[in-house]
């Protein structure tokens, strides 16, 4: 299996900046925006994300993001292990990505950084 850590949590939310505000007021300071849909604030070793319904692939609940060596193989082995595929690995602006869920049912974004 490829390498694996966990490096996001990832909350919706339905506005950004007011979420973004919440949270820098909590002390968490923005390390990334992406337009108005996606923001990444630092949580020291896990990054705090906020996503609209654009990138949250799971409304309403937590998403764990797990960075990986190898999205594809990564979102095969949760298949074989008894979840499930909820979106094919795929590209996007900044990372290749897989939305996958757990044997229970609780949603996984697999993920690595693309270099461009």
């Amino acid at each position: 299996m490829t390498e694996q850590q966990i490096r996001q949590i990832v909350l919706a939310t339905d506005d950004l900046d007011a979420s973004i505000a919440f949270y820098e007021g909590l002390g968490f300071p923005l390390k990334f925006r992406d337009g108005n849909h996606y923001a990444a604030l630092d949580g020291g070793t896990v990054t705090l994300a906020l996503a609209t319904p654009l990138d949250h692939p799971i409304p309403g609940q937590i998403v764990v993001g797990l960075k990986t060596d190898d999205v594809d193989a990564a979102a095969a082995a949760v298949e074989e292990a008894g979840g499930a595929i909820a979106r094919a690995a795929y590209d996007d602006a900044h990372e290749r990505r897989a939305v996958v869920y757990d044997n229970q049912g609780n949603g996984i974004v697999l993920y690595k950084t693309l270099q461009r």
